[in-house]
């Protein structure tokens, strides 16, 4: 019988949402969240448009679910997301997840992924895109990162370069998170491997947009994240 996640389970979980210069796109991300019943932690990344007075109307709305904390230059979605790791300590979570803000990734897809942790079938997830459905250029690049993460990580796994992941208090605990950068999707994976945190992955939706694909891993991004990898080894 497949598990049904409860409002308790929902209400111990919280949302890391890193966010930079998204105020056209973050606030039905933010509310669709939300009106799922799942709490939130945003961190908003030295945005210079007017990503922080969209983030605050939605927190009028949502005042008890949605926690902004503010980054005063721009540190990179790496920085962002262990800022949004460190400040959802401070309530005491059982389940934290990240994702990206940029309305590519769907809250239809949260309580999927955190059946796992719920359950106890592992301490960690990976949220799997459709790479049918990536655009080409996207698509070479995750495979090119999948295959370093597997020569400088020693991991297999289907898509290295997913924002959408998920982990329990506990295994959050264990790990670091020193990239600035998108390195920070692989070294996710490094130190959950490192720490022998045990990790599912779950098919996730995606949805493409010009501005969603203009962003993340592409083929320029991969190659500057293995010479980043390089240099981690020494």
């Amino acid at each position: 019988m497949e598990y049904e996640i409860t409002a308790e389970d929902k209400n111990a979980t919280y949302v890391v949402l890193p966010a930079y210069n998204e105020a056209t796109r973050i606030q039905p991300v933010i509310e669709d969240i939300a009106a799922k019943g799942y709490n939130m932690v945003i961190v908003n990344d030295g945005s210079t448009d007017n990503t922080l007075d969209v983030i605050l109307e939605s927190k009028r709305k949502y005042p008890n679910q949605i926690h902004v904390f503010s980054l005063m230059i721009n540190r990179g979605v790496g920085v962002a997301t262990q800022t949004g790791f460190d400040a959802v300590l401070k309530f005491n979570p059982k389940y934290v997840v990240s994702m990206d803000s940029d309305g590519q990734h769907s809250a239809d897809d949260l309580d999927a992924v955190i059946t796992p942790l719920v359950t106890g079938q592992a301490q960690a997830v990976i949220g799997v895109r459709p790479l049918e459905d990536m655009p080409r250029s996207r698509n070479y690049a995750n495979a090119i990162m999948n295959l370093l993460t597997r020569i400088f990580y020693r991991v297999d796994v289907s898509d290295s370069q997913t924002g959408f992941r998920a982990i329990t208090r506990e295994a959050l605990d264990k790990i670091t998170i020193n990239a600035t950068g998108y390195l920070i999707s692989s070294e996710f994976i490094r130190e959950i491997n490192d720490n022998d945190i045990p990790f599912a992955e779950v098919p996730i939706k995606t949805i493409y947009t010009p501005e969603t694909q203009a962003k993340g891993t592409n083929t320029a991004a991969a190659i500057k994240i293995l010479l980043q990898m390089i240099r981690h080894q020494f």
